[in-house]
């Protein structure tokens, strides 16, 4: 089940067009810079966004301009985790494309977990609950894990990515929300 939606949700996701992309990610970037979430976190952690994935490059601007510390994950595939690592520019001599294709921070001294504030969380597919469908590696679901963290987890991504509901396993870590370009929505008690 978990693989078909992926699938769908990466030719749809394949389909968009630059400018929807560029559109939907700069109004999504405005929306979660006016939540409470973000006006009161000091250390926010963003994904360096693949090109067919909401730009996250607005808010990471938006965040230095606020005085925030911005980390990104730098992923350890040998020791199954991410590691927080501060960046302080998007270029190249800060951050590279990994072998996989993932934007992450060259190098740097990994960030303690439970001092980070907020933290966006990619994914393919989202739904009304507050569960998340991710690339199948389980990486922010073990990031959710951590005995440390205590911050707040956004989902961040299209509207069109929202769905009804999405299949969960026992390694699934819900999000406590999630913004879009057209909505702000809060899951949890």
């Amino acid at each position: 089940m978990k693989k078909v939606i992926r699938q769908q949700i990466r030719e749809m996701l394949a389909g968009l067009t630059p400018a929807e992309i560029h559109q939907w990610s700069a109004q999504a970037c405005a929306r979660m810079a006016e939540t409470n979430e973000y006006r009161k976190a000091e250390v926010i952690m963003v994904f360096l966004s693949l090109p067919v994935e909401i730009d996250t490059t607005p808010l990471v601007l938006r965040a230095w301009r606020d005085r925030k510390r911005v980390l990104a994950p730098k992923v350890s595939f040998e020791q199954r985790r991410m590691m927080p690592i501060e960046v302080r520019s998007l270029s190249d001599d800060e951050v590279q494309e990994s072998p996989l294709g993932i934007r992450e921070p060259i190098q740097g001294v990994p960030f303690p977990v439970a001092n980070i504030d907020l933290v966006l969380v990619p994914g393919l597919g989202f739904d009304e609950h507050g569960n998340r469908i991710g690339r199948g590696r389980g990486f922010y679901d073990r990031f959710l894990a951590h005995r440390d963290w205590k911050g707040v987890a956004c989902g961040f991504a299209f509207e069109k990515q929202v769905l009804p509901q999405v299949p969960m396993d026992e390694r699934d870590m819900q999000i406590d929300m999630l913004v879009t370009e057209a909505a702000v929505r809060r899951f949890g008690p």
